[in-house]
């Protein structure tokens, strides 16, 4: 990885970093708030020896430099510190008054400097004057030569003991700006290692390189889609709808001599949005002029029902098993050219059903009657119907969600479309970051902007159907000043209610325009 590669995945796992530092910051916080202060005295003393002359003077300095080392290891020996426990009662044991001492020799000088720290301001001044005066006794009885009354080394006292102002510990800033530091390097640890990890396929090139085929649409991401699965309404002009005409057109064009007419729309796990991918793609294609059926094939967890509001009780699989006729199961959404086959009743062998000849027949009975048929099926991986499915159809679509779908998981799903040689169109890689809006405002395009007549439509909350203008028909001549935005045309189904751009409520059944669902006689058509 380069420098790109750890911007990239701190910019991606920003969260982490963020949580990390905060978390940092909290915890030196946190250990200041608990730990109790200390107090630090401080004593400085002066070795000398006993010298005759410049020369040993000079000699003697020397001398007293070399020992200082000697007598900072006898500052904080246990010998010491019982001696101070016999002096002061107010030193409680002498381990604790050990370790409270620390020596720090003077660089270059014959000064050594003692320091004792305590909880209690008092008993830390104490301490330090009972140190002070058994480590002078101290030196003075081990540099004493046996038979002598004078030691060839005396230290005395030139400073102390003097009590610092603040409380040497805890240290606010230090802790937290510990915390800090290491709660960045763990956070952006954590990051390139969630990214090296990581597995998910994120752009279109490497989902192209996993399954060998196309990438025909790269499908941003849109908040409004949980409650908003479908691209009518306020929804027709945002990018997401955009990116599937970009899939629609790509389509038409992946085999311009025999093109699919009949195509599977599933993917490798559940929760990849391949069911509102295909509902949105009959909707695409009805907006070009197609008579589009819509089959939720499905049988195990069907879906295409509550996103159309339909009714799902006759369908596939009463059609298979001779219960009802195609023209009994299918139904007409709205006026909008998409006819929708739901799932039916849940059958105890959805697998045998999709793989059978009567479903291969329906499926050709369904080709001749309408201009493009889209078959949602179940994932891959959990069980193989989406796979005995792709092999009636002309083309598969494979929807992959960004971030969360694996490469192991890409590749699998892949193999097994290639182990029945069904035929793979493309791809579509589902739930990109919004990061490319900016190329539709480029050519004009407004991003997420509703059509300038839905609010005046929305507003009169009027019960009759209105045509919209497909994006690529282009944005069409601008109104003049002062004349009425376009009049809403009479439709021959059932009103439905308009969808309020500004109320979130989410509107059952079908949106404006569409009217409410109704069998329609397969023959009549």
């Amino acid at each position: 990885m380069d420098v790109r590669d750890y911007l990239r995945a701190v910019r991606r796992q920003w969260w982490m970093v963020v949580t990390a530092v905060v978390l940092g910051i909290g915890a030196g916080v946190g250990v200041t708030a608990m730990t109790p202060p200390e107090y630090a005295a401080s004593v400085t003393f002066f070795v000398g020896t006993q010298t005759k002359g410049v020369s040993d003077a000079y000699q003697g300095s020397l001398f007293s430099q070399q020992r200082i080392k000697s007598y900072a290891d006898l500052l904080t020996s246990d010998r010491l510190a019982r001696v101070v426990v016999g002096r002061e009662p107010a030193a409680r044991s002498a381990t604790r008054v050990q370790n409270a001492i620390t020596a720090t020799p003077v660089p270059d000088t014959v000064l050594l400097q003692a320091t004792v720290t305590d909880r209690n301001r008092n008993r830390a001044v104490m301490l330090t004057r009972a140190v002070a005066d058994a480590f002078v006794d101290l030196v003075r009885t081990l540099e004493t030569p046996p038979g002598s009354t004078s030691p060839t080394v005396w230290v005395e006292v030139v400073a102390g003991p003097t009590l610092a102002d603040e409380p040497v510990s805890p240290q606010p800033v230090r802790n937290t700006a510990l915390g800090l530091a290491v709660g960045l390097l763990l956070g952006v640890g954590g990051a390139v290692l969630r990214e090296v990890l990581d597995t998910s396929v994120k752009t279109a090139s490497a989902l192209a390189e996993l399954t060998g085929s196309p990438v025909l649409s790269s499908v941003p991401a849109d908040s409004r889609a949980r409650r908003a699965p479908l691209i009518v309404a306020g929804s027709a002009g945002s990018v997401r709808a955009e990116a599937l005409r970009q899939l629609r057109t790509n389509l038409q064009f992946v085999n311009v001599d025999e093109p699919a007419r009949t195509l599977v729309v599933t993917s490798a796990v559940p929760g990849e949005g391949k069911s509102t991918t295909a509902c949105n793609l009959a909707i695409v294609f009805a907006e070009a002029g197609k008579r589009v059926v819509l089959v939720d094939a499905d049988l195990r967890r069907p879906r295409l029902a509550e996103y159309l509001g339909v009714d799902g009780t006759i369908g596939v699989t009463n059609v298979l098993a001779g219960q009802a006729t195609i023209g009994d199961a299918l139904q007409e959404w709205g006026t909008s050219g998409v006819y929708v086959l739901p799932s039916g009743s849940v059958p105890p062998n959805p697998s045998e059903l999709l793989g059978s000849r009567n479903m291969a027949a329906l499926l050709g009975s369904l080709r001749d009657g309408f201009d493009m048929v889209i078959v949602d099926t179940p994932p891959l991986l959990p069980v193989t119907d989406g796979a005995l499915a792709a092999t009636l159809v002309d083309g598969t679509v494979l929807v992959f969600r960004c971030g969360k779908t694996s490469a192991n998981q890409v590749r699998s799903a892949t193999e097994a479309l290639a182990a029945v040689d069904a035929k793979v169109l493309g791809c579509v890689l589902n739930m990109t970051p919004r990061k490319g809006e900016a190329g539709y405002a480029y050519y004009g395009y407004e991003p997420l902007g509703r059509p300038w007549y839905s609010k005046a439509a929305a507003a009169a909350r009027s019960p009759l159907a209105v045509v919209y203008r497909s994006s690529e028909d282009g944005p069409g001549p601008e109104p003049e000043a002062g004349a009425r935005p376009p009049q809403p045309v009479e439709s021959p189904v059932s009103p439905a209610p308009v969808a309020d751009p500004d109320d979130p409520t989410p509107v059952t059944g079908p949106p404006a325009g569409i009217g409410r669902a109704k069998v329609r006689s397969f023959n009549a058509d």
